[in-house]
């Protein structure tokens, strides 16, 4: 009686380790995913950061034009400079995210 009541205890002790073990495969799993999609947020935040700061930069050039008092002559070549300005501060920025 003694043995069948070990044999038992041993399989109760057998069917917990098993639970225990599967749970905590099924947290790692987690794990794995939510550092994924951490990474993933992390990314998009960081595109997001560089647009938003790109926009910024237009928006201070653009005061910065608004505010200039220039003829009308000037005004065409002053705008095509700024605009050529932007396009390669685009293209540092996109450099620079890659």
């Amino acid at each position: 009686m003694p043995s069948e009541k070990l044999y038992r205890e041993f399989q109760n002790l057998e069917r917990k380790i098993q639970l225990v073990i599967n749970e905590n495969k099924q947290l790692k799993d987690e794990l794995t995913s939510a550092r994924k999609e951490n990474g993933n947020l992390k990314e998009k935040m960081e595109s997001h950061e560089a647009n938003l700061n790109t926009f910024q930069s237009k928006m201070n050039i653009n005061k910065l034009a608004n505010n200039m008092v220039v003829s009308e002559g000037d005004s065409a070549q002053l705008k095509e400079t700024i605009e050529g300005y932007i396009k390669e501060i685009d293209k540092c920025i996109a450099h620079l995210a890659e």
